[in-house]
């Protein structure tokens, strides 16, 4: 069964800020191959959504309804609900973890 995907707006401007930020330090090149490959594990949560794990500092404040799947350092954060996949956040995951997705998704 294939799942609908829905990206917030805010998973939106995750991604085009990553752009940005490899594109003004390293090569424009390397920004699309990045956030091409970034849209392209978004878009592969249509099949098998249910892959991905609990990313651990949610864990281990007990909120198990969201997952997560990675891209070198990226974390893409999202919530399977029936038939969709409602991505959240597509972060660096070499920032504060915890306060991060407590303030983005644990509102």
């Amino acid at each position: 069964m294939k799942h609908r995907i829905e990206l917030s707006e805010s998973a939106e401007q995750d991604i085009l800020d990553i752009y940005r930020y490899i594109a003004h330090h390293d090569s424009v090149h390397n920004a699309e191959r990045v956030s091409d490959s970034l849209e392209e594990l978004c878009w592969s949560l249509t099949e098998l959504p249910d892959r991905g794990h609990v990313p651990p500092e949610l864990d281990y404040l007990g909120i198990k309804e969201y997952l997560e799947v990675h891209f070198k350092p990226y974390r893409v954060i999202y919530q399977i609900t029936g038939n969709s996949v409602f991505i959240h956040c597509v972060v660096d995951g070499r920032r504060d973890m915890r306060s991060f997705l407590q303030r983005r998704v644990v509102r």
